[in-house]
């Protein structure tokens, strides 16, 4: 009975050391945890990245080492107490083995996930490679992880390899517009037609800036503040506007009318020096950039021109051409330049049409 009794205390006191060392082991990640945010606040820029990387590949696969530590400690307590059994102690094992292969591959895919996303906004080539990026090094470490742990399991990977092959040309085949669309991603991130954050106009007429380049689509923020998600394939095979490429700066055009009795050339002064101050003056505007003027049609009730400003981006040249139109307004008024009504005149003097008019007047009226 008394030995009963002091195996059963054994044992409880097996169980509160595991406890233990369990919430010791955590205090000791949530330290080491610490340390390095303490660190990233000390060091400078690019090392405090490093290290804020760092603290987040960290938590996840700490705590999986934490569960390993645990199962072998778990196996020793068992072989101490000698009610092991060969089953239970070959899937301690195997699962021990697998969880320090996982433990490995997940904190190098977390590490390279993270990095990617915290420098992507320092690189253009990072941020428009990100998605697909990320999804690709999840990908491949997972597999690596899978066939890591069947070797170490026993099982030959030659054959899961092979088999793999053919099991892939059958999804491939299955999934061909799935493909498409990865491999047309896969082009417009090397190509880079479009990058994150440009301003496009696609085909169907729909503006927007570039959210994000994904594995199967590309999602298009309009004005409204609604998205467009385009399947790659297509936004591959199509015509678009890319407003951001190969500059920002945008010439915008502004169209004018003015009556035919104006002096052109007080009319053209006029607009380049109100060009010239909303250039100068307007938060849009390009100072660097010298405006002109181009009469170019003679309308039914007006002498049309055009006057080109330049702006910063294409977003911009609605509030640079609003602002031009009312300083405009303004000193055509103090001027004395007319802005014409649309008029319609009959000239019954041409083509003799008077004459005719006149004959038909003058003819007799039929007696009744």
């Amino acid at each position: 009975m008394n030995n009963i009794s002091i195996f059963d205390n054994e044992q409880t006191v097996a169980i509160l050391g595991l406890v233990g060392v369990v919430i010791v082991l955590f205090a000791i990640k949530r330290l080491i945890l610490v340390r390095l945010k303490a660190k990233a606040r000390s060091e400078t820029s690019s090392m405090s990245d490093i290290y804020r990387v760092l603290v987040l590949s960290l938590n996840a696969p700490l705590n999986l080492l934490i569960l390993i530590i645990f199962a072998q400690l778990v196996k020793s307590i068992i072989a101490v107490f000698g009610v092991e059994s060969e089953a239970s102690i070959k899937a301690l094992d195997t699962a021990i083995d697998a969880g320090l292969i996982i433990t490995l591959v997940l904190f190098f895919e977390r590490f390279v996930t993270y990095s990617l996303k915290r420098y992507r906004d320092q690189s253009t080539i990072v941020k428009n490679t990100s998605a697909i990026a990320g999804g690709a090094v999840r990908a491949v470490f997972a597999i690596l992880a899978i066939l890591i742990i069947l070797s170490t399991m026993g099982v030959s990977v030659t054959p899961v390899v092979a088999s793999l092959g053919i099991t892939s040309l059958a999804v491939a085949l299955a999934l061909q517009p799935t493909l498409e669309n990865f491999f047309s991603g896969i082009q417009l991130v090397m190509d880079k037609p479009i990058r994150i954050g440009d301003f496009i106009e696609l085909d169907s007429g729909e503006q927007g800036f570039v959210e994000k380049i994904g594995w199967r689509s590309t999602w298009v923020r309009m004005l409204p503040n609604n998205i467009v998600i385009m399947p790659n394939s297509k936004l591959s095979n199509s015509k678009l506007i890319n407003y951001y490429y190969p500059e920002r700066e945008l010439s915008v055009p502004v169209e004018v009318g003015v009556h035919y009795s104006s002096d052109l050339d007080h009319v053209e002064k006029v607009c380049l020096d109100v060009a010239n101050t909303i250039l100068k003056e307007h938060e849009y505007g390009v100072d660097t950039f010298k405006p002109f003027v181009l009469f170019h049609t003679f309308d039914n009730s007006s002498i049309n021109l055009t006057v080109m400003l330049r702006t910063r981006e294409y977003f911009n040249r609605f509030f640079i051409k609003s602002a031009f139109i009312k300083m405009l307004k303004k000193r055509f008024d103090e001027e004395g330049i007319v802005i014409p009504f649309p008029i319609t005149a009959v000239n019954i003097e041409q083509e003799g049409a008077a004459n005719v008019l006149s004959t038909r007047n003058g003819q007799t009226k039929p007696q009744s």
